[in-house]
């Protein structure tokens, strides 16, 4: 693999990698509710699942899915029904009200932790919740199948070039994942309102929902 190649291959990746999913948008709303630590659990889940996916695209298992359409289209709706349930789950997810005493900060203390008992608690709660909206898009597979070839010298020894492109696409992606984790970060001061944390439930639970439909709706 020449370096220009390599180039291409991490401006792609670049891109790719910024385009808000399931994935950015669980490290970002994690990251606004529960803090940077537990939005690093999410994000060693997410990555976890993803490099495994496209290390056994890499052993073919994207060709298998295409021989055998029936199961990618078992593991998509899976996949679409957990984020619809993850969707859900941010919609309901408890606000305390400002209290008429006007004990503001408290009040605030009170709805930011159940706010928190809605979503993962604990560090392999929130990794393992990370894992399961990684895997939930078997689509991943396909796209390592289809994208990595295209930047493969076929006279070259394959696994030290697989080798190179993962970890080039593992450190772009946590890179965005941080950038997400910290506007997430700077978003919790303006969650301190149960008004405005409502909204943000809300907008959140919507848009795991969107992806859910998308998922459900799109072809492949």
């Amino acid at each position: 693999m020449s370096l220009t190649t390599w180039w291409l291959f991490v401006t792609m990746t670049f891109v790719v990698s910024a385009t808000p999913g399931p994935n950015m948008l669980l490290v970002m709303s994690t990251s606004a509710r529960d803090g940077l630590r537990a939005a690093i659990h999410n994000m060693a889940g997410c990555m976890s699942s993803l490099m495994l996916m496209l290390s056994l695209s890499a052993a073919g298992l994207g060709a298998l899915l295409q021989a055998f359409p029936a199961v990618f289209e078992a593991l998509r709706l899976a996949g679409a029904l957990y984020l619809a349930y993850l969707g859900v789950q941010c919609w309901r997810a408890p606000v305390a009200e400002l209290a008429d005493n006007g004990n503001a900060d408290a009040t605030v203390a009170d709805s930011l932790t159940a706010n928190a008992r809605a979503g993962a608690t604990g560090w392999w709660a929130q990794y393992r919740q990370g894992a399961l909206v990684a895997a939930s898009n078997p689509k991943a597979i396909l796209f390592a199948a289809a994208f990595f070839p295209q930047f493969l010298d076929p006279a070259l020894p394959q696994a030290a070039q697989f080798a190179v492109l993962l970890g080039t696409f593992a450190v772009v992606e946590t890179s965005w994942y941080l950038v997400y984790a910290a506007c997430g970060k700077h978003l919790s001061h303006h969650l301190r309102k149960p008004q405005v944390m409502r909204m943000f439930n809300r907008i959140t639970g919507a848009a795991f929902v969107g992806f859910a439909v998308v998922m459900v709706v799109a072809k492949h």
